[in-house]
């Protein structure tokens, strides 16, 4: 089979931030930063940009492009063991797609809403009680909440729409409308956010640097984290995305780009999302700490109270948010349903059409289960355990099978041939000693964590059930890895 290529460097260049650019970098960079150090925090972030997130994603678009596919079979052109390890990947990432949609489509419901401000005076009700419908417990799934499923199923369609088409006609084009107007978007959400009275003490709360902060070590835990999270590493996705390159292409250079973009987009949103606090915190008469929120929360039940407070433009605002939130999780949730399909297509040598369909029917069968009233636990569930022991553990083997076993220096000539930019032996020591060691240590913590007491205070047996995915994720990638048929 002819394997796609990229239309344009620009297409993939966009493409690849579409998919760095998501949910995270809207509600979980700037809570981060507000919470570790404020502006301070910005100086172990590029430290952990500089000596994680960057050589791994170089490695990574070494890996696709030198050996042209999807995770599975570029580590297995590398080494004939290291398959399963792309599996690993590849099922990471499918896991995160059946609940990844599933917040999309709450999101698609909240554009829906913005036009009218429909979530009400009451928006933590209106999330929990009228949308959601929250049971009691994991256990207690009771029906689907039907806006949601309505949600979900034109949040796939469109993705189904899109992929079918390629990775030119569909991914790439997409691209170039979805990251130009995500940008305008997120300009016009930080000018309104500035001009209110009070977002000053709100962006104050989000940069004022504490620098006592940089001794702690859980800050810089949380910036490796970050830097490693936000570009999507691990997910099997830049390896992919790589694999379509064209030859002699940029690699190095194209990851300082796409990395600093994520990064600068983060950054960004933080004048946008606490600018927004700010005024919120003004109007209450409140201090900033009693406002601010991380996560879900932040986007589905504070902002929306924020924007029902603000005193004009509160219809624009609101379309403008939600629309950079569908938007930015739409670009993210295409490029995990591309490693998935990408890797289906290369090992059965199928055609894109049928991977796409299969890949999408089993997506949403399996996501059905977040759209339920009990949906909102197990995705707090799986996505703990998916993002500690799924992907942290796939950086972790990436770094120690190419840089150990493989040679580093191999991938690092590779990337080095067409490169404007060089990596040096900087890049070598990043692979085989910092990143793996970082990473190792913030499994150690988070295990450490866990036995000291059940995850978010759920039951033993729902603990279990989201440890339990990850072991049968392990076993089906080695399964993966045993079938025969695939190109060699």
């Amino acid at each position: 089979m002819t394997r796609e290529v990229w239309n344009t460097r620009t297409g993939f260049i966009l493409a690849a931030i579409g998919s760095a650019v998501g949910l995270g970098n809207i509600w979980r960079f700037s809570y981060i930063a507000y919470e570790n150090g404020g502006g301070a925090f910005l100086i172990p972030y590029l430290i952990a940009l500089l000596t994680a997130g960057i050589p791994l994603l170089i490695l990574e678009f070494g890996l696709g492009s030198k050996f042209l596919g999807s995770a599975p079979i570029a580590l297995k052109r590398a080494k004939k063991s290291f398959e399963w390890m792309g599996w690993w990947g590849v099922i990471a990432s499918f896991i995160i797609t059946t609940y990844y949609s599933v917040i999309v489509g709450w999101s698609f419901v909240y554009l829906v809403k913005a036009f009218t401000l429909g979530w009400g005076s009451d928006t933590g009700a209106f999330f929990n009680n009228e949308l959601l419908h929250v049971s009691d417990s994991p256990w207690n799934l009771g029906n689907f909440s039907y806006p949601v499923l309505i949600g979900l199923l034109m949040t796939w369609l469109i993705v189904w729409v899109i992929e079918k088409k390629g990775v030119q006609a569909g991914i790439e084009k997409s691209s170039r409308i979805f990251m130009p107007l995500l940008w305008i978007l997120l300009i016009v959400l930080v000018l309104r956010a500035i001009t209110l009275e009070g977002s000053i003490n709100g962006i104050e709360w989000y940069l004022k640097p504490d620098f006592s902060k940089l001794t702690d070590i859980k800050v810089w835990q949380a910036a490796y984290g970050q830097a490693f999270y936000s570009l999507g590493l691990g997910m099997a996705i830049m390896i992919t995305y790589s694999s379509y390159l064209p030859k002699k292409s940029d690699i190095v250079n194209n990851a300082f780009i796409i990395s600093l973009a994520d990064g600068a987009f983060s950054f960004i949103m933080g004048f946008a999302v606490f600018g927004t606090l700010g005024y919120m915190a003004y109007a209450k008469g409140l201090g900033i700490e009693e406002v601010v929120a991380q996560s879900i929360g932040l986007v589905f039940v504070v902002l929306p109270e924020a924007l029902n407070m603000l005193p004009g433009l509160k219809t624009l605002t609101a379309v403008a948010f939600f629309l950079c939130i569908v938007i930015a999780a739409l670009s993210s949730l295409i490029s995990l349903v591309e490693a998935f399909a990408s890797a289906i297509m290369d090992k059965f040598e199928m055609k894109r059409s049928k991977a796409v369909d299969l890949t999408i029917c089993f997506g949403l069968l399996f996501s059905l289960i977040y759209a339920t009233r009990a949906g909102i636990y197990w995705l707090d569930i799986i996505d703990h355990f998916i993002n500690t022991y799924g992907l942290i553990i796939v950086g972790i083997l990436e770094t120690v099978a190419i840089g150990w076993i493989y040679g580093a220096d191999k991938i690092r000539e590779w990337a080095n041939a067409y490169s404007d930019i060089r990596a040096g032996i900087w890049w070598d020591i990043c692979i085989k000693i910092i990143i793996p060691a970082v990473l190792l240590y913030i499994v150690y913590r988070e295990t450490r964590s866990n036995l000291a007491a059940p995850y978010g205070g759920y039951d033993p047996a729902a603990i279990m059930v989201g440890a339990g995915i990850i072991v049968l994720g392990i076993i089906v990638s080695f399964f993966m890895s045993f079938i025969k048929k695939e190109i060699e």
